[in-house]
């Protein structure tokens, strides 16, 4: 960079001066607690006097009569999450794509998207009286019409898809703004040659619209594969409760009681080590794959 285009972007460099501070704050200095996973860490010791215990906490870990049960159930909850939350702002953009009637499409976006803004604290709170057995409004329509209702939030049935589909309906609004954005660029003239050879709205969309919008469907569905392991602890951890933890209790969730509550910070220091070497793998592949399969590249 020669000292002329510095000068010219001088502000835009100033102006990452602050969240630089931050990420090397919250980001890079914390990493010297690894040292935590290899040692029985005392606080009132602090690093240098608490006892090394080398790989016994791995050891430990792996020999936890839950944690194959817990890795199942990240990778399966998260999964079922990319999978659906994947497949609906999709389905959701091409039918919002078909309304002529922008202010109906603005109208119709807008509801969609405001679930993403608010925290699960909130939602949290919401979903359990909505989905309560005795009084919720969902569990009031099963039995309206003559049928058993449904535990939502505390069988091992239920709940895992409870937390894909309240996952879904809080985020999809989200990746359909992006899915619409991407049908904006589609040239109109396209399917006016389309419809000239004959093709009906339902050819034209998966002729045209769909090839239109392919490569931002390649690059956001590679990208959510460095997600795998990230089920939502703060869904979870406001939507569980020991009755669901068969089939509910994800890693995150693992690691805070065993961290906060059972103060075992050498172990849970070392589950959240694996965990971070694995997703950085799967983050590592997914940009490859996005580079490869989509044009797209970081630097």
């Amino acid at each position: 960079m020669n000292s002329k285009h510095w000068r010219m972007n001088l502000q835009l460099h100033v102006m990452l001066i602050p969240a630089t501070i931050l990420v090397i704050l919250f980001s890079y200095m914390p990493i010297a607690g690894i040292v935590i996973a290899f040692q029985r860490f005392i606080p009132n010791r602090g690093f240098f006097k608490s006892t090394w215990v080398g790989f016994d906490n791995f050891i430990y870990m792996l020999n936890m009569p839950d944690i194959y049960q817990v890795v199942y159930n990240t990778v399966f909850i998260a999964v079922m999450k990319i999978i659906v939350g994947f497949i609906v702002p999709i389905v959701v953009s091409l039918l919002l794509n078909e309304i002529k009637k922008k202010v109906l499409v603005r109208t119709v976006q807008t509801l969609i998207y405001l679930p993403h803004f608010l925290s699960w604290v909130i939602l949290g709170g919401i979903l359990i009286d909505i989905l309560s057995v005795e009084n919720g409004f969902i569990n009031r329509i099963i039995t309206g019409l003559g049928l058993p209702p449904i535990f939502f939030l505390g069988s091992n049935t239920w709940f895992p898809f409870t937390l894909v589909f309240t996952d879904v309906w809080k985020e999809f609004g989200f990746a359909t703004i992006i899915y619409m954005a991407a049908l904006t660029s589609i040239d109109p003239s396209i399917y006016e040659a389309a419809y000239i050879d004959g093709a009906n709205r339902w050819k034209q969309t998966l002729h045209v619209t769909l090839p239109g919008i392919t490569p931002i469907i390649v690059l956001l569905g590679v990208l959510n594969l460095g997600g795998i392991l990230n089920a939502g602890f703060e869904q979870v951890f406001m939507l569980y409760s020991p009755s669901v933890y068969d089939s509910g209790d994800i890693i995150d969730t693992m690691l805070y009681r065993i961290g906060f509550v059972d103060a075992q910070y050498g172990v849970a220091t070392a589950v959240g080590l694996v965990k971070s070497v694995i997703a950085a793998a799967l983050i590592g592949i997914s940009y490859w794959l996005a580079y490869r399969l989509a044009g797209y590249r970081i630097f």
